[in-house]
C-alpha cells in the first residue's frame, strides 16, 4: 500500500478521534454552563423574593462543600457569579438585543430534562440563550467582568469562539479594545483590500496596541521598533491575529540589479497570502504608499506560488491622519491598509455601536 493512502488513512483516524473529543468537551462545557444557569436562576430568584440575604448564600456555600468535599467551585464568590450570570443573560434587554440581531435561539432541553427541572424548581425560568454555548464559564467572567454594553458582550462572545480564544488572549482583545478597531469603519483599508479580501475587516485592526514593547516616550529608530517586534514576537502575533506565520526581517527583494528591504514578513495562513508590513515611527505620510506598492508587486512577481494570492501590504504607523489616509487610498490599485500602533493601552471607553455589521459579515465568509 503506498505510502500517501497510508498516511491518509492515518489522517482519517486522527479526524474521527478529534470529532469525538471536540464534542466531548462541548458536552463538558454545556453542562459547566447549565449548571450555572440553572443555580444562578434559583439563588437569584430566593435574593429577589428577599427569601435569602447574604449570610443564607455563605450558608450555602458552605453545605455544599460539607454535603460533597469534591464538589469544587461553589463558593459564596461563585455563586454570586452565577447570579450575575443569570440575571445579565435573562435581563430583557439583552435579550431585545439578542432578537434584533437575529440571534435569540434559546437551548432547548429535552422533554424529560425540562420536566425534572421544573419539578425541582418552583418558578418559570427563562431558558438559556444558545449563543452562550459558544465560550466557556472563564471566558463569559473575563466578558461579565469588562464589558458594559450588551452590544460588545455579544461581540466578544462570537469573537472569542471565531478565533478560538483563551481566557488570556480574550482578556487582551478586551484591553485593547477589538470591538472599537473590528466594527470601526475601516476607512484604512483600500478598495481592492476589501474586494479581493472580503474578510480582512474580521482579521485585521486599524490600531495596534505595543505596550509590551516598552517604547520610550521620546523619538526613536524604526529599527528600534522592529527588534523590539522581534523580541516579542509571539504579543505581536497575537495582537495581529492567530493566522499570521512569521518569515523574515528586512526581507531582501531583487529587483533591476538592485535591492531593496521589506521591515516585517509574514505569511498569512486563512487568507493564502504573503503580508508585507512597512514600520513608519511617525505620522503617515503619503509618499510611504509608493514604496509600499513596489514591495508588493515585487513580492507578486518574484516570490508568490501558484496556489497563493495577491500579496497584502500594511503600514503600520505612528499616527495617521483618517482625511489623508482616505485621501491615500483612494486611487491605490493594491489590496493595502493603514494602522496606527500605540504606545500605551488606552483606558476603554463605552461605546455605542451595533453588531450588525459584524455579524453580517462572519454570515458572508462563512466556509
Amino acid at each position: 500500500m503506498p505510502n500517501e493512502i497510508i498516511r491518509e488513512n492515518f489522517n482519517q483516524v486522527y479526524t474521527i478521534i478529534e470529532l469525538h473529543r471536540s464534542r466531548a468537551l462541548q458536552e463538558v462545557n454545556n453542562n459547566s454552563l447549565f449548571i450555572a444557569w440553572n443555580v444562578g436562576a434559583y439563588v437569584s430568584a430566593k435574593i429577589k423574593s428577599s427569601e435569602w440575604g447574604s449570610s443564607v448564600v455563605t450558608e450555602l456555600s458552605e453545605y455544599l462543600r460539607t454535603k460533597d468535599p469534591t464538589l469544587k467551585g461553589y463558593s459564596r464568590r461563585t455563586l454570586y457569579k452565577m447570579v450575575q450570570f443569570y440575571d445579565t443573560y435573562s435581563d430583557p434587554a439583552f435579550v431585545q438585543v439578542l432578537e434584533q440581531l437575529k440571534l435569540n435561539e434559546p437551548y432547548m432541553l429535552p422533554d424529560s430534562v425540562e420536566k425534572e427541572e421544573r419539578q425541582i424548581v418552583p418558578f418559570q425560568m427563562a431558558q438559556i440563550p444558545k449563543i452562550l454555548l459558544l465560550i466557556n464559564w472563564t471566558c463569559h467572567q473575563q466578558i461579565l467582568n469588562s464589558c458594559k454594553l450588551n452590544e460588545e458582550r455579544i461581540f466578544y462572545i462570537i469573537y472569542a469562539q471565531r478565533e478560538h480564544f483563551e481566557v488570556k488572549e480574550l482578556q487582551r482583545a478586551i484591553k485593547t479594545n477589538a470591538y472599537e478597531s473590528i466594527l470601526g469603519n475601516h476607512s484604512f483599508r483600500s478598495q481592492m483590500l476589501k474586494n479581493v479580501y472580503p474578510a480582512s475587516s474580521l482579521l485585521f485592526k486599524d490600531i495596534a496596541y505595543l505596550d509590551f514593547l516598552g517604547l520610550p516616550a521620546k523619538k526613536y529608530h524604526e529599527s528600534k521598533l522592529r527588534k523590539g517586534i522581534i523580541q516579542h514576537m509571539k504579543e505581536f502575533i497575537l495582537e495581529l491575529g492567530k493566522d499570521f506565520i512569521f518569515m523574515d526581517e528586512e526581507h531582501k527583494i531583487e529587483v533591476g540589479g538592485k535591492t531593496f528591504s521589506v521591515d516585517l514578513l509574514f505569511y498569512h495562513r486563512g487568507l493564502r497570502c504573503l503580508v508585507a508590513i512597512e514600520l513608519k515611527t511617525v505620522e503617515f505620510d503619503p509618499n510611504f504608499m509608493g514604496k509600499l506598492e513596489f514591495y508588493l508587486e515585487a513580492l507578486d512577481q518574484t516570490e508568490k506560488r501558484s496556489n497563493e494570492n495577491p500579496s497584502i501590504g500594511i503600514l503600520l504607523c505612528k499616527e495617521a491622519n483618517r482625511d489623508v489616509v482616505k485621501y491615500a487610498l483612494n486611487r491605490t490599485m493594491s489590496p493595502t491598509m493603514i494602522a496606527e500602533y500605540k504606545e500605551k493601552l488606552i483606558p476603554q471607553e463605552t461605546l455605542q455601536r451595533s453588531l450588525e455589521q459584524f455579524i453580517g459579515i462572519i454570515e458572508n465568509n462563512k466556509n
